[in-house]
């Protein structure tokens, strides 16, 4: 299997949400009950302003959608366009972490390489504008993926959606 990855445009959206609702909806299986799955939807999603920004990226294997997941240069940690509390406030690379933002994998394409793939590019894109740190919001689904990528852990939180609450771990990297 062969793996290629570009910049996210606007035409891919209406690719990238199905792929999102089935990330969320079958990759958590396993870490959260049906409840917190659920409540996901309300406090994930893509955030738009990452493909207005050219810092988001689509994974494609064969033609196919094998993931998407990008970073940010903005304040905001994690959260779609849904999302309330978004900040677009430009970050410093000189004292603030860049932020990697809104990483799913298609269920029929998961541990084959595509969220090792978006880390990289990430890393590179967020290295060459001077961030020397990486910060995001994980899953538990998402925990092992980005400890093996040199994460870790800073914080463990729970963000409450429609009276339920969603377990996140706060992560960071320091760029070599």
């Amino acid at each position: 299997m062969t793996l290629t990855s570009r910049v996210a445009t606007p035409e891919d959206l209406p690719r990238l949400r199905p792929l999102i609702d089935a990330a969320i909806g079958e990759l958590q299986q396993g870490f959260l009950d049906p409840a917190q799955i659920a409540a996901s939807r309300s406090i994930m999603g893509l955030d738009t302003q990452l493909i207005n920004d050219g810092t988001y990226f689509v994974v494609e294997s064969g033609g196919a959608l094998a993931g998407c997941g990008g970073w940010s240069r903005r304040a905001t940690l994690y959260g779609g366009d849904h999302s309330g509390g978004r900040d677009p406030a430009l970050l410093d690379p000189a004292r603030d972490p860049a932020k990697v933002r809104a990483m799913y994998t298609h269920p029929g394409f998961a541990r084959r390489g595509v969220g090792r793939l978006v880390l990289n590019r990430c890393e590179a894109a967020a290295a060459a504008e001077g961030f020397t740190t990486l910060e995001l919001m994980g899953t538990l689904a998402g925990r092992p993926l980005y400890e093996a990528a040199g994460f870790v852990v800073v914080e463990h939180l729970t963000e409450t959606a429609g009276g339920v609450g969603v377990p996140l771990v706060r992560m960071r990297k320091h760029l070599p």
